[in-house]
């Protein structure tokens, strides 16, 4: 039987800088006084999942009418409340549950990058290809800061002052840019709006995600330099093959 201390997990420290954290943070724990019993973090982690599905079935509907573009923005409000309030509900009720907390909300996300980032790509507003390299650029982006997060204890929640509630809010208002206007001029040439836009959010995730890398890899190699080779003369190959880790 598993003993508390083989249970003990160390959570990695939370760093969030974004332009909305002191804000979003008041607004969560004032939600969180006021949410009913009834509801836990569990409900509200799926919440989340739903209605980012949802903005992904939004995005393929405003192919054929203009009204999917707002309800993708309703969509993202609801997602917010689901993704953003399930921890701080946990923590405000002291029911924090760290492993099982950071293992499904993540799948969760990744889950809801592949529905809103594959509803982008059957709405006709953004390109496959474009919309399908974002999704890479946020998987390995994501894989950077997940095991950031389990070899130096750092968990990164956002980049630049830009955290996901930054980016719900861009990308409800390049929503509304949409509606009036879905091309753009550049070099005399047509492009879709949100292909160019698209294709900067590619470009900064793979800086992020190149510098974070070479970053992490620089500190991890300067707290575990290579260990000194030498062994003692007493040593037998049968010790050293034994002491060689799997």
């Amino acid at each position: 039987m598993a003993t508390n201390q083989q249970l003990r997990f160390r959570e990695a420290k939370r760093i969030q800088q974004a332009f909305t954290a002191g804000l979003e943070k008041k607004t969560l724990m004032w939600l969180a006084a006021r949410t009913p019993l009834w509801i836990n973090s569990d409900h509200l982690t799926v919440l989340g999942l739903v209605a980012m599905a949802g903005a992904g079935a939004s995005y393929w509907w405003a192919r054929t009418n203009p009204l999917g573009l707002i309800a993708v923005a309703l969509c993202l409000a609801v997602n917010w409340l689901g993704d953003s309030l399930d921890g701080t509900l946990a923590r405000y009720r002291n029911h924090c549950r760290p492993r099982y907390g950071f293992y499904v909300d993540h799948i969760v996300d990744a889950f809801g990058a592949l529905f809103l980032l594959g509803g982008l790509a059957l709405s006709g507003y953004m390109s496959p290809l474009v919309a399908m390299s974002l999704l890479v650029a946020y998987l390995i982006l994501s894989i950077e800061v997940y095991l950031a997060s389990y070899t130096l204890g750092d968990f990164n929640i956002s980049y630049f002052k830009m955290g996901p509630t930054e980016l719900r809010i861009l990308l409800s208002v390049g929503n509304l840019f949409l509606v009036y206007k879905s091309v753009v001029h550049l070099f005399g040439r047509a492009y879709k709006l949100f292909d160019v836009a698209g294709t900067v959010g590619f470009s900064g995730m793979m800086l992020v995600a190149f510098v974070s890398i070479v970053q992490h890899t620089i500190k991890l190699y300067q707290r575990e330099p290579i260990p000194d080779t030498a062994l003692p003369k007493t040593h037998t190959r049968a010790e050293m093959a034994l002491e060689i880790p799997k």
